[in-house]
Formats: C-alpha cells, sequence, structure tokens
C-alpha cells in the first residue's frame, strides 16, 4: 500500500456527482498508416502490453476507516482490463461536432471508485473531419487527479504510445502482484503509524515554510517586482458559480510557430505570455458579448510543475501555483500582452518562495475532509469572492509526432475537473507543432464552448497584427471574417430577444 499526499488526498474529497475529479482528453488519429486489421480487439492487446510500464494502471484507492490518514493505494486483487476499455461508435457523419459532444458526455461521469480510476475509450466512426482519413478513430481518456498531474499524465499517455508506426515489442517481465484487501482494524493501525510519522516530520515541514516566508521577505525587500495577484482580489464573474453535472467540452488548434512569432516581435514575452494574452483576449470579448464583463480584470490560477526528475513516471501531483492577472479590462490587445507579462514575472518569483505544494501536509486528514464536504453543501463555491475566475493550465507535450498501433496521432485536447465556484477551465497543449486549447465547463455557464473557441482565434489574430506577424492567410478571407461577423449578429439579435 502507498499513501496519497495531502494535495492527492484533496482531489478524493472534493469529488462529487455534479464534480467528478478526472483529468484526460480526446485524442484523434489517423488510421492510414496503421495495419488493415487493427481494431478493438487489437487496440486491447496494446494497451495490456502497456500494464508492465504503467503500474498505476492496476491500483485502486482504499479509504481508511473515520479519515484517520489519507487513502491508499493498493493493487487491485480483481483487476480486470475490459472493464476500463469501452467501445463506442460515433455518431454520423462523425465529425468534430460528435466527437466533441461525446466527450462532454464522457467528462460529465465520474469515475467508478471500486476499481482502478481510469478509462480508455476506443471511439469508433471518424468519419467526416477534413483531413482525417476515413475510417480513423479517436481515444478519450480518463484518469483521477488523485493519481496524476498534467504532467504525469502526459508521461503517461508517453508509454501508451509509439515513436513510430510500428509498436514496440512486449514487455519480457511483468512482476505485478495483486495485494489482498487488508481489514479495517488493519488499516486502522498502519494509519496510526502513519500518523506518528507525520507528526515527527512537522517540524522539518514548518521549518521549510519559515524559510520561504522569509524568502518572500527578502523578494519584497531586494527586488523592485511589485507584489503578485492575491488570492480574492479576482472579481465575480459568471465562471464562478455552482457548477452543474453536465460538461461541455471544446477546443480550438492554434499554430505554436504563430504563437513564437509574436513572442520574438515582441521583446521580453514567452509563449506561455503570449498564450494567456491570446485567453485573455477570448475572454474579455465572450463576456462582452454577455453583456457581463467585469470592471476589474479576470484573474487565472496557473499550475506550475515542481516534479523533480526523481519525481519523473511517479503517481501523484506535484505542483505549485500562481495567480496571474489576465488585464482583460484593457482594450488594447499589445498593451494588455505586455501587462500580462509584468505579471506573470513578479508572480513566478514568489510563487517559487513558498512550498505550496507541501503546506497542505499540515491539514489533518480528518480535517480536510471536513472541510470538503462543507465546501460541496454549502454556499462557499457561490462566486461573490472567488479566490481566482478560472484555471489556466500549460503542458508541454512533444514535438515529435505519436503513434498508436500504428495511426498517428493528429492532435490532442485536455479536459481537467470543476468545482462549485470554478465553473471554466483552459488546458493547453502543445504537440507536434501545434497548440490546443481545451475548453472545459458545464451547460449552466458556458453552454456555448465553440463560441470561445472562435473568439481565441479571432484574439490570436488581433495579436498578430498588432505585432506585426500576420501573414493574409492569417488574417482571414473576406468570407471567413463577414461569417463570423453574420454569427455574432445573429448571437446578439438572440440575446436582444431574450431580453424582451
Amino acid at each position: 500500500m502507498r499513501a496519497l499526499s495531502g494535495l492527492d488526498t484533496a482531489f478524493v474529497y472534493l469529488e462529487n456527482a455534479r464534480s467528478p475529479m478526472h483529468i484526460g482528453g480526446v485524442y484523434l488519429l489517423d488510421a492510414a498508416d496503421a495495419p488493415k486489421d487493427f481494431g478493438y480487439e487489437a487496440f486491447c492487446e496494446h494497451i495490456r502490453r502497456c500494464l508492465p510500464l504503467a503500474p498505476m494502471l492496476r491500483e485502486r484507492l482504499l479509504e481508511v476507516p473515520l479519515h484517520l490518514t489519507h487513502p491508499q493505494w493498493i493493487r487491485d486483487p480483481d483487476f480486470e482490463l475490459s472493464l476500463h476499455l469501452p467501445r463506442w461508435a460515433l455518431p454520423a457523419p462523425g465529425g468534430r461536432k460528435e466527437l466533441r459532444e461525446m466527450a462532454a458526455q464522457s467528462f460529465s461521469r465520474p469515475l467508478n471508485r471500486s476499481r482502478p480510476l481510469w478509462e480508455l475509450a476506443f471511439v469508433e466512426g471518424v468519419n467526416g473531419i477534413e483531413g482525417v482519413s476515413p475510417g480513423s478513430w479517436a481515444m478519450i481518456s480518463k484518469v483521477h487527479h488523485a493519481a496524476i498531474d498534467g504532467a504525469s499524465g502526459a508521461e503517461l499517455m508517453g508509454v501508451l504510445m509509439d515513436l513510430t508506426s510500428k509498436p514496440r515489442p512486449a514487455p519480457i517481465d511483468d512482476d505485478w502482484e495483486p495485494e489482498e484487501i487488508p481489514s479495517a482494524a488493519r488499516l486502522a493501525i498502519s494509519a496510526a503509524a502513519r500518523l506518528g510519522l507525520k507528526t515527527r516530520s512537522l517540524p522539518a515541514l514548518a521549518k521549510e515554510v519559515g524559510s520561504g516566508a522569509a524568502r518572500l521577505y527578502g523578494l519584497s525587500r531586494i527586488t523592485k517586482l511589485r507584489p503578485p495577484t492575491l488570492p480574492l482580489s479576482a472579481p465575480p464573474s459568471r465562471f464562478n458559480a455552482p457548477v452543474c453535472a453536465q460538461r461541455t467540452f471544446s477546443a480550438v488548434d492554434l499554430g505554436l510557430e504563430r504563437i513564437k512569432a509574436i513572442k520574438n516581435a515582441v521583446p521580453g514575452t514567452t509563449v506561455n505570455d503570449v498564450v494567456l494574452a491570446v485567453c485573455a483576449g477570448g475572454l474579455r470579448s465572450y463576456l462582452q458579448e454577455h453583456d457581463d464583463l467585469p470592471d476589474k480584470p479576470l484573474v487565472a490560477m496557473a499550475p506550475i510543475s515542481v516534479r523533480s526528475e526523481q519525481q519523473r513516471g511517479k503517481m501523484g501531483n506535484q505542483v505549485s501555483a500562481m495567480l496571474v492577472g489576465l488585464e482583460t479590462h484593457r482594450d488594447d490587445p499589445l498593451e494588455r500582452l505586455n501587462q500580462i507579462h509584468q505579471n506573470t514575472t513578479s508572480s513566478k518569483a514568489y510563487s517559487g518562495a513558498l512550498p505550496a505544494n507541501h503546506l497542505i501536509e499540515l491539514i489533518p486528514t480528518s480535517t480536510a475532509a471536513l472541510a470538503a464536504r462543507l465546501y460541496s453543501r454549502t454556499a462557499l463555491g457561490d462566486g461573490r469572492r472567488p479566490f481566482f475566475n478560472l484555471v489556466i493550465t500549460n503542458v508541454p507535450g512533444p514535438q515529435q509526432p505519436l503513434y498508436l498501433g500504428g495511426a498517428r496521432v493528429l492532435s490532442t485536447y485536455g479536459t481537467a475537473p470543476l468545482i462549485d465556484g470554478l465553473g471554466l477551465i483552459l488546458v493547453i497543449f502543445s504537440y507536434a507543432g501545434q497548440l490546443s486549447i481545451g475548453i472545459t465547463s458545464c451547460v449552466s455557464l458556458v453552454p456555448d464552448p465553440e463560441r470561445l473557441g472562435d473568439l481565441f482565434r479571432q484574439s490570436l489574430r488581433e495579436l498578430e497584427e498588432v505585432a506585426g506577424t500576420a501573414t493574409p492567410e492569417e488574417s482571414g478571407s473576406l468570407s471567413e471574417q463577414l461569417s463570423s461577423l453574420s454569427q455574432t449578429a445573429d448571437r446578439l439579435e438572440a440575446y436582444l430577444k431574450e431580453q424582451g
């Protein structure tokens, strides 16, 4: 058995029927180079061969009685691979709309706690996507956030996929053995022992926190950086309300080279700054269309991986975080980008000073469980004083193409969980020269995520124009611009009718 960390445990206790706590993705694969006989059965066999390379796929969660200590991972004695590999058929015409809706339905359903917390769905019938061979397929993944973060999730997908169209040979050794599920008494005794170990580790952790506080004080004294964006400084917004159970999902592809061109044209900025500015511009336009743009700038929480080389390939979450003002109150895209750069610079400097991913270890497990239940059952997530407005998480992926069963992975889109008061999350993923933005919300808060995706494209074009990096193709044809104006006019007319 292995105990979860405090941060991993938080994702267990925050989960409820309206807030499944899984991260996941949609992988679009082109079957042109795959063997003609590759199908669902071959897919299952491929995953079976990969099991020795990913032990977490055969470990299930075991909660400790009375929340005496963190839940445990145990090698599942009843593991059955077929339960984790559903087979779905995409409705005709098998296009992006149908795939997006199927993913939203999947992401709405919690994982089954009685078995290992993951699922890889094989989706047949991808026949209506331009540039994709008819008869291709997709994969929709879900893994509980207690098991992996964004970085380890990308590593897991790397284990399941190949660098060439020729699948790797099967591993020779598989020394995995199931564990017997312990009795409640044994769990309680084990919890008491771990509690003693945790108590002895508290002085060292307190010293680490004290050192971090001293570093914060030093930063404020010797640097000219202004203090970072603070919690509870975010304005209320439509994204900060209780969430419903039905997820909405969409995604947009942006060329990574286009992002880099803007970065190179605006001195001092980074790829991450430009991505945040693209998101900020799209969010500003979306809220303006809904007549709901706050006077104060939206604040995004951006997770930062603190996973060391020694922790690569291991389960659990190794993240800190920074808060970034998105400057959505500014009209000028270039001014917005430059100010976001200043915000990220100060936030990064301060976020590294305190061990944010360790602070939660100071909270007793029973207290954490009670706090999560209170948050879910009360109005704490009603958005009146949000800690931040949304999460924007940036996960760098491989820049070389990946394959699964001989099929090339054309694009990948990510999702992550929502909770009450946090109804929008944007997952940025870079892969093989592309950069995607996965948009996850729910029908009561963002019923039209595809419109938000359109506005991200528009925001990128606006940045290219002010940075001087736009090309005629990227500026969009006249017909595309007229189509966009027509869609905006239709939405405005519908809104005016709703308002009477």
